[in-house]
């Protein structure tokens, strides 16, 4: 499970999800892409899911590069605990995603492997996913170079 070794503030606010990503919104090392439509909390153990349903329908063939690591705590209060008395302590970690945010990259394998491993992937995931090709992102003007 991913999280972070040390962190600045136990606690953190919530925060919004408002817009689109301006950053890891390109596909810089794979061929094909995973990229997110819509925003949420992705928390550890779905991008676990995730990667192990890709590593798993490659037979572990080619290489897989995680985009998003989960870096926000969130906090809950354990059950039938009356209201007040401070914030929860941090249960689990997540990632915020913002719209068109690459999730996975996946390269060297074919592109019909590729496009169905992404899809097993993006049904473990919170969110509605797009499959995007490096060579046609390039053409749409989503990858500078």
């Amino acid at each position: 499970m991913l999280m972070p070794k040390r962190v600045k503030r136990r606690r953190v606010f919530r925060g919004r999800m408002k817009g689109k990503a301006h950053r890891g919104n390109t596909i810089t090392y794979g061929e094909y892409g995973l990229v997110s439509t819509e925003p949420a909390w992705i928390t550890s153990n779905q991008i676990e899911a995730a990667r192990v349903a890709l590593t798993r329908y490659t037979k572990r063939g080619g290489q897989v590069w995680i985009k998003i690591f989960p870096d926000k705590p969130v906090t809950e209060k354990p059950a039938e605990t009356r209201m007040g008395s401070g914030k929860g302590s941090p249960e689990y970690w997540v990632s915020v995603v913002k719209p068109d945010r690459v999730l996975f990259e996946i390269a060297g394998v074919p592109e019909a492997d590729a496009r169905e491993a992404l899809r097993l992937a993006s049904h473990k995931l919170p969110v509605k996913c797009k499959i995007v090709a490096k060579a046609l992102a390039a053409s749409a003007g989503d990858v500078t170079e």
